[in-house]
């Protein structure tokens, strides 16, 4: 029997290559997105690579999407392996601390943060079934201070509210590793780097989007007793 995963935000760039690349592992995998014309696309490109995938609708952002999901999933599977908590965004280059808006910040806090903290509550019960539990939060460099380009005390405190929401969600994770840590699930932040997901992207040299979904298909990877609760970019430790 196949190993489940779910990818929340799968229908482009990222998402969409995670989806891809944990199929092609042998996993079935559940592309999710809060948008279903874009998603059930996805959904058919896969598919014509002879990919086992299936679609769910699910907007992370508001409980009630995320409770309606869980059930049909439980419905459907009774099971989930691998959540990749991956839907986010709110990238706000440029934007130092006291430029930033109130309500985008509640925004991107609830985007990046609280939307992965929901889902991984009304999914975990899911993830209790299975003796191969991970949680991969996809995080950022630009929440850390080990990252040179694109960290915390870089670009004179741009990428504000973006930055400390990835931050935040780190803290999510170790909160989560240490309280699941007996109950054999491995829950991780992973970074995917500086990645070419907008033309604009590739032309600053962002690397290519497959190496940066292998790093967070890495994370859903681990064996039993691998790393929890750490910060990782492929498969190496990053300070933050």
């Amino acid at each position: 029997m196949k190993r489940i995963a779910l990818v929340t935000g799968g229908n482009r760039g990222i998402g969409f290559e995670v989806c891809r690349q944990l199929a092609k592992k042998g996993f079935h995998v559940v592309l999710s997105s809060r948008n279903e014309k874009k998603g059930k696309e996805a959904i058919k490109k896969l598919k014509e690579e002879k990919l086992s995938i299936s679609y769910l609708k699910l907007d992370v952002t508001k409980e009630s999407s995320i409770k309606t999901a869980a059930k049909q999933f439980a419905k459907e599977y009774g099971v989930l392996d691998v959540l990749i908590n991956n839907a986010g965004g709110n990238y706000d280059y440029g934007i130092t601390p006291t430029q930033s808006q109130v309500d985008f910040i509640k925004e991107t806090l609830e985007l990046n943060l609280l939307s992965a903290w929901t889902t991984t509550k009304h999914f975990l019960p899911l993830l209790l079934k299975s003796s191969f539990g991970k949680i991969v939060n996809v995080s950022s460099g630009a929440g850390s201070h080990g990252d040179l380009y694109f960290g915390l005390a870089t670009n004179n405190g741009s990428v504000a509210s973006y930055g400390i929401s990835k931050l935040a969600l780190n803290g999510l994770t170790v909160k989560l590793a240490a309280e699941l840590k007996d109950k054999g699930i491995l829950v991780n932040s992973v970074c995917p780097g500086f990645t070419a997901t907008t033309p604009e992207a590739k032309k600053m040299g962002a690397r290519p989007v497959e190496e940066g979904a292998a790093s967070v298909v890495w994370g859903a990877l681990l064996e039993k007793h691998g790393p929890t609760g750490g910060f990782f970019r492929d498969g190496k430790s990053i300070g933050w």
